[in-house]
Order: C-alpha cells, then sequence, then structure tokens
C-alpha cells in the first residue's frame, strides 16, 4: 500500500481483521486490483478531501502534548505541533508514545534522533530542554519535514540527511532510534552515547544488543521501546 500510495491511505479494525482504504482514481484502482486481486471500490462520499482529518489526534504523553494544528491541546502542556505530512510520524503511534515517554524520563542533555521522519520526536526533545538535538536520516524528505516542523514549533534542530548505517554520526549524550529491529541491531554497534532509546519493534521481539545493558522496558499495544546503556568493559 505504501508503495501504490504513498500520498497517504486508511486503516481500519474490523471483525474481519484490518481494512486499507485508499482514495484514488480509475488508474490507482488499476493498480490495487493487480496488487491485490479481490478489492472493493466504492465512489467517495462528499468531503472526503478533508475526511484524513479524523483520524489525526493530540495525544498526551507525560508532560508533552503531541497533535495537528487544528486541535486545542490542553492548558499546561508542552505542546508539540506536527502537520501529518509524506514523512512517518505524528505522535499517535504507540513505538512514537513510548519513546516520548522514555525520554521525558531521562535528564535533558544533547539529543540525537537517528530516522528523524516528521522530526516529531527531536522537536519533542527540544521542548523537553535536550539541546543541542540532531536528527538524521536517509531521505531529504524527511529532514526538510524535520527542520520546517522545529521551525514551526519555534525550537532549534539540526537536520541532516545522513545513512546511520554508514555515515557519521553527530555525538550527544542520548541517542533514540524508532526505526526497524533491523536497524536497531544494525546501528547499535555505531552509537556512542550513555544513553540509547529504541523503539520500533514487537513486544515479542526481544532484543539483544552486543555492548548494551537494558535499563528499562516499556509496552503499550503490542509495541516495545527500550532504555539502554553501555557495558564498561
Amino acid at each position: 500500500m505504501l508503495e501504490l500510495f504513498p500520498e497517504g491511505f486508511e486503516e481500519r479494525d474490523d471483525d474481519a481483521g484490518v481494512e486499507l482504504a485508499a482514495y484514488t482514481d480509475k488508474a490507482g484502482e488499476k493498480r490495487a486490483r493487480a496488487a491485490f486481486g479481490d478489492i472493493t471500490a466504492v465512489d467517495a462520499l462528499e468531503g472526503w478531501e478533508d475526511r484524513w482529518r479524523e483520524f489525526h489526534h493530540g495525544v498526551r504523553v507525560g508532560p508533552l502534548w503531541v497533535g495537528p494544528p487544528w486541535e486545542q491541546p490542553p492548558e499546561g502542556a508542552l505542546v508539540v505541533v506536527i502537520e501529518p505530512g509524506r514523512a512517518f510520524g505524528t505522535g499517535a503511534h504507540p513505538t512514537t508514545r513510548l519513546c516520548l515517554e522514555l525520554l521525558a524520563e531521562l535528564t535533558p542533555s544533547s539529543l540525537l534522533d537517528v530516522g528523524c521522519g516528521s522530526g516529531v520526536l527531536a522537536v519533542a526533545g527540544a521542548k523537553l530542554g535536550f539541546a543541542p538535538v540532531h536528527a538524521i536520516d536517509h531521505d531529504p524528505v524527511a529532514v526538510v519535514t524535520t527542520t520546517a516542523n522545529a521551525a514551526a514549533n519555534g525550537v532549534d534542530v539540526d537536520g541532516r540527511v545522513s545513512d546511520a548505517l554508514a555515515g557519521e554520526l553527530p555525538d550527544a549524550d542520548t541517542t533514540v532510534a524508532n526505526v526497524t529491529r533491523e536497524d536497531v541491531c544494525s546501528i547499535a554497534s555505531r552509537i556512542r552515547s550513555p544513553h540509547l532509546v529504541t523503539s520500533g519493534y514487537l513486544a515479542t521481539d526481544h532484543l539483544q544488543l552486543p555492548g548494551w545493558r537494558g535499563l528499562r522496558r516499556a509496552v503499550v499495544d503490542g509495541w516495545a521501546a527500550e532504555v539502554w546503556e553501555p557495558v564498561e568493559e
């Protein structure tokens, strides 16, 4: 679905499992049939252009509130406004919420966000008092989005296009990597931070990262996140 409809699609739970729906034209419908075979196509209802907003709501995680610009944040919260767009990360996904929860428990210092996506973790980190904040992603769109979201929230984030598996990583006291399980395992040996926050994998995945010791593990909705520290040699 991501390859067919990179601009976005809906995901809805029903009794039979999960339904995926995309708003498209006849050409998109043809591509979907070629990929999946059995699909259902119906005419879109009036107002479909704005319907996607119904699926984006603010979330409260500790002192933080993360949400879209059309929602009113609660009083007293550290507000992180993220415009849902082409880069991954609005704050609603369990892995993002878990990383925010774990970051909020750490003493603010320098921060590196690996695989920054929309920049939600980098921006939230800056709101929590982390500085300087670096954010890297191999996708130029993600870096542009991160930089724009940082500016919109009035915080400083140094966004760079970089491959975390091969490129040079900025130094930071805390590194957060909400990526895939495979990428976490691959980049862990390249991180030189006193704290590493990881997520992007299921609660059934129990990672063993050579050179790291788990300090805290949090689970929500079948997803997991962890805080690690280096093992002293």
